[in-house]
């Protein structure tokens, strides 16, 4: 990592008393260790993100009458952690992790997805075991178990270890796209804002509304090219339009 470094200018020292009156404030124990890795992995890792919308609107209207059915409650991440799954299965170069200095890359059999999860102390990422064998509604407990977990006792490193992609959410709070970090040894990360509504031409000439969710995926370019990110978002796009998620 030094190396890495090598030949930068110096971090700015300033006294910023000197231009008004101010307050120090320390970072707390999960940011400091937030910090350090998505601060290594930004430096280190050669990242794309690559953007795309994925139409929801059947999706919303599965969900919605799922969740009417007294059923486990759905919200959008469950299913987005489902068509991951699939995704990772198809593009098997996603589901590796690489190693700079012997040049290897591992390919991993199993199916384990973080999920961001925005705690008081900080951003935590749980991970969802062979999600390729589960349902929705088993996905969908578990990150609320281990959601809730994160946001008062807190998570082992076991339960934050082992991911081969994570999912970042910023949909309930709004946004058209961002950068995630990829979260190293992953190669890959993707991000979703809100879903909002497009027009797109209808059969008849006018205008039809549909609900379109922006996806951005990150990517270490080491291992992935840009022809197969975009097919990656095309496929979890088709997946979302899939009634089969919800089984």
């Amino acid at each position: 990592m030094s190396d890495l470094l090598a030949g930068l200018a110096p971090w700015p020292a300033v006294d910023f008393s000197a231009f008004g009156e101010v307050e120090q404030k320390p970072l707390n124990k999960i940011q400091k260790f937030v910090a350090a890795f998505l601060g290594r992995n930004w430096v280190a890792i050669p990242h794309v993100t690559h953007n795309d919308d994925a139409d929801v609107t059947d999706l919303e209207a599965r969900r919605q009458a799922h969740n009417m059915q007294g059923s486990t409650k759905l919200t959008a991440v469950p299913l987005l952690v489902k068509a991951l799954a699939e995704a990772l299965a198809a593009f098997p170069q996603f589901n590796a992790s690489l190693d700079p200095a012997s040049g290897t890359l591992t390919l991993k059999k199993y199916v384990h997805v973080g999920v961001a999860v925005d705690t008081p102390g900080g951003l935590l990422v749980p991970v969802i075991r062979d999600c390729d064998k589960k349902s929705a509604s088993q996905i969908a407990t578990e990150i609320a178990a281990l959601s809730e977990k994160a946001r008062t006792k807190g998570l082992s490193m076991t339960e934050m270890s082992g991911g081969c992609i994570t999912l970042t959410s910023l949909g309930h709070i709004g946004g058209n796209s961002f950068t995630p970090i990829v979260n190293a040894p992953e190669v890959a990360i993707l991000g979703v804002t809100r879903a909002r509504p497009w027009p797109v031409p209808a059969r008849d000439g006018g205008i039809a509304w549909r609900q379109m969710l922006p996806l951005s995926l990150s990517y270490d370019h080491r291992v992935i090219n840009g022809a197969d990110a975009a097919r990656f978002c095309r496929f979890i796009a088709q997946r979302l339009a899939s009634a089969e998620l919800f089984d």
